[in-house]
């Protein structure tokens, strides 16, 4: 199976040893997305709403990299530093699909990178 790198300046770039995503076969795994702006490099943590927004954002970027949209994801996971913001991102996201909604976990965890609220990260397919 090959495994391709993925990067676009249109998502953040990763602030540690890892890839935004890599493509191996059909799935596309896309690391953890924070609200970091790619223009700016800065957070975008007005509120959980906007903050949402941006890492959705991120994704969107990525996938379309790598040729694919919201239509391909398959397995998402959430990571939330409360379970308070459960709501507020649920309707974020959710807005981002139209139908078929892909598998997925939300878990609250004592932090995030740079103290962040949310981190999200995806398993996408070629369909």
């Amino acid at each position: 199976m090959k495994k391709t790198i993925i990067n676009t300046v249109s998502a953040p770039a990763p602030i540690g040893p890892y890839s935004q995503a890599v493509k191996a076969g059909k799935f596309l795994f896309i690391s953890g997305q924070i609200a970091l702006n790619p223009v700016t490099n800065q957070l975008v943590t007005n509120n959980i709403t906007e903050e949402t927004t941006q890492v959705m954002q991120n994704i969107g970027a990525i996938l379309g990299a790598s040729e694919m949209n919201f239509g391909h994801i398959v397995k998402t996971t959430i990571f939330l530093k409360s379970m308070d913001n459960f709501a507020a991102v649920n309707e974020v996201y959710g807005s981002f699909f139209l139908s078929n909604f892909p598998a997925r976990e939300t878990v609250e965890v004592s932090k995030l990178p740079k103290d962040v609220n949310v981190e999200i990260s995806v398993v996408a397919a070629e369909l």
